[in-house]
């Protein structure tokens, strides 16, 4: 068959070691439920062809488009600490690339295409709730300006996959990212003692990622600089908008600085650094406010499989990387002060003092973070107080607050970093029970409002407001 896709391989030209080749499962009566026709434009594939059957068979895994060269990718990691020297993707295949209207290299992958070598016991298919989740979360996080992997198009498959909820409706996500290279790629030839394929694995994301980096003196130092900065970048923009990422695996850290993995996510509803809504994340170890930290420990299991590459004499090496890996605090630190300022209209140079009392607040309180700020950023002094039971030390901070900005916050500043609308884990949930019984609106609904997060439209005001009790998602799921 022929179609628009103009791929443009790389990764399937490595090494046989680094992955398996093989086509998608087909499945028996697929069904577009969205196709990104913006995003579809920017990889130079002509929208129009997303809504025909070869479209639909290339995205439900029933025929291979040419140029396409499938294959699953092979990779170790840390799940929450322990390490499984392989994982790899057990249900997605990697399409192939194209190289976008911006000169960019991306990356085409299904989820959900059934099992592969390194399914590891699994179906290698997914239920359509995660794929209606990764939709909708990827999208928002794009609109919301978070580095991220995107949606190309979810399809529904007409057989039903078994979960521990029962027989569940199928489906299968399509998947842009700027790669899926992984820190767990790296530690996959690591485990191995396998230096050739860490060179070669190293170069070439060198090459696509970071190509100033080979002109460094230490091209090896240069990319875990590069990859710490990206992470360090990042991280704060996460829990600048309450976002948790639910598994922040090795084999879910992306090179490329890209969020990746919209598993068990969730975005915050009420304020807590401890706040934690993995169902299998039972200690803790992904909450808010750990993520800096976490996201620190998988850099320093990234710079180990680097150590080789740095230098031949060990204890220079890993002097170099402790050198380059001290730097991640500080980058962090920064960028996670800029961005709570801008939420808090404070100037720049500004001391912290009221970021971390009003945080402080919020959490003693247990208030809804996203509608603070945005109650906040318009002088909404009415509604702020509605979300204390005691209004008493809201005053007080107010006034504090109040006299930092001299009654004049950069508006603009916190307009920019406070959203009116976040993917609320209720509306997610909403939209996904709801395809589950054959309507779709609600998930369409979600996607066209979360797709200008940071503008007041009077069609989407239901959006902004936080869960009833009897709607309150306590716990968040992985589609596997």
């Amino acid at each position: 068959m022929s179609n628009p896709i103009p791929f443009d391989n790389t990764y399937a030209r490595l090494p046989e070691r680094f992955f398996s080749k093989q086509p998608a499962a087909t499945v028996p009566a697929p069904q577009l439920l969205r196709a990104n026709t913006e995003l579809a434009a920017e990889l130079g594939i002509d929208p129009a062809w997303l809504d025909s059957p070869e479209a639909l068979n290339v995205f439900s895994g029933n025929d291979t488009a040419e140029g396409s060269e499938p294959l699953a990718q092979a990779y170790a990691g840390h799940q929450f600490g322990g390490f499984s020297p392989q994982l790899g993707d057990g249900r997605a295949l990697l399409l192939g690339e194209v190289v976008d209207q911006t000169g960019i290299r991306r990356d085409i992958q299904l989820k959900g295409s059934g099992r592969t070598p390194f399914s590891r016991g699994g179906d290698g298919k997914s239920a359509l709730g995660p794929v209606l989740r990764e939709y909708i979360v990827s999208e928002a996080m794009h609109a919301l300006g978070v580095p991220t992997t995107r949606a190309l198009a979810a399809v529904t498959t007409g057989e039903t996959v078994l979960r521990q909820e029962g027989h569940l409706a199928g489906g299968v996500f399509t998947r842009v990212a700027s790669s899926h290279i992984r820190v767990g790629t790296f530690q996959y030839f690591y485990n191995q003692n396998d230096e050739d394929a860490l060179r070669e694995l190293a170069d070439y994301t060198i090459a696509r990622h970071y190509p100033d980096a080979a002109n460094a003196e230490d091209p090896y130092i240069a990319l875990l600089e590069r990859v710490v900065e990206a992470q360090a970048k990042l991280i704060p923009q996460w829990m600048a908008l309450g976002f948790i990422h639910g598994v922040m695996n090795t084999d879910n850290t992306a090179i490329s600085g890209e969020t990746i993995d919209f598993g068990p996510c969730a975005f915050m509803d009420d304020f807590h650094p401890n706040c934690v809504f993995s169902s299998i994340d039972r200690n803790g170890r992904y909450a808010w406010g750990n993520q800096a930290n976490m996201a620190s420990w998988n850099l320093s299991r990234f710079a180990e499989t680097l150590l080789s590459l740095i230098s031949g004499e060990p204890d220079a090496a890993l002097e170099k990387a402790k050198q380059t890996l001290g730097t991640f605090n500080r980058l962090f630190r920064s960028e996670y002060d800029n961005r709570f300022r801008a939420k808090f209209g404070l100037a720049a140079d500004a001391p912290l003092d009221l970021v971390k009392s009003g945080l402080s607040l919020l959490t003693k309180h247990e208030v809804d973070f996203t509608l603070f700020f945005r109650h906040l950023t318009y002088g909404n002094r009415s509604e702020l107080s509605a979300l204390f039971q005691d209004s008493a030390p809201l005053d007080t901070w107010y006034a504090n607050w109040e006299g930092a900005t001299q009654s004049a916050p950069d508006t603009a500043a916190m307009q920019q970093a406070n959203p009116v609308l976040i993917p609320r884990n209720h509306r997610v949930e909403q939209a996904i029970q709801a395809a589950y019984r054959n309507d779709y609106a609600p998930f369409h609904q979600l996607v066209d409002a979360l797709a200008k997060p940071y503008e007041d439209r009077a069609e989407y005001a239901s959006y902004e407001q936080a869960p009833q009790a009897h709607e309150i998602v306590h716990q968040t799921f992985c589609g596997t």
